[in-house]
């Protein structure tokens, strides 16, 4: 097993996948806040535990060869609809103060997953020290 297929590693990877893709749908909406007609965009929120355990986008762990095997985890962000609180005349529906909000919340996740990444590799780095060290 190398450190990339590490479930904590693979989900930080997946938290990534997802705050960059809703970065990027953010920047779209900033980008279109002018254009008549436009609706601002959204992704939804990440799979709860809960739902992943009724089967959910995230997948369980094989740690046996007589375990059924997983399906592998689908990466699929869907953006949908997400007008903002305001929407003009023209009918665009972009508010850039609530575009730019979503973004502090997006950064601010971003870099506790780094922590929390930066963190588990120190953690591994100091697992694989031999004593006395």
């Amino acid at each position: 097993m190398s450190i990339a297929d590490l479930p904590l590693l693979s989900q930080i990877k997946g938290r990534l996948s997802w705050l960059d893709e809703r970065q990027r749908v953010i920047a779209e909406n900033v980008a279109n806040a002018d254009t008549p007609g436009y609706v601002g965009r959204d992704l939804n929120q990440p799979t709860d535990f809960a739902a992943a355990l009724r089967g959910g986008p995230l997948s369980m762990t094989r740690t046996s060869a007589m375990h059924i095997a997983p399906a592998g985890p689908v990466a699929r962000f869907e953006a949908k609809s997400s007008p903002d609180s305001e929407t003009t005349l023209d009918g665009n529906s972009v508010v850039v103060e609530e575009q730019m909000l979503k973004m502090a919340e997006s950064r601010m996740a971003y870099d506790a997953a780094i922590g929390l990444y930066q963190k588990s590799m120190q953690m591994l780095r100091l697992a694989a020290k031999p004593p006395g060290r």
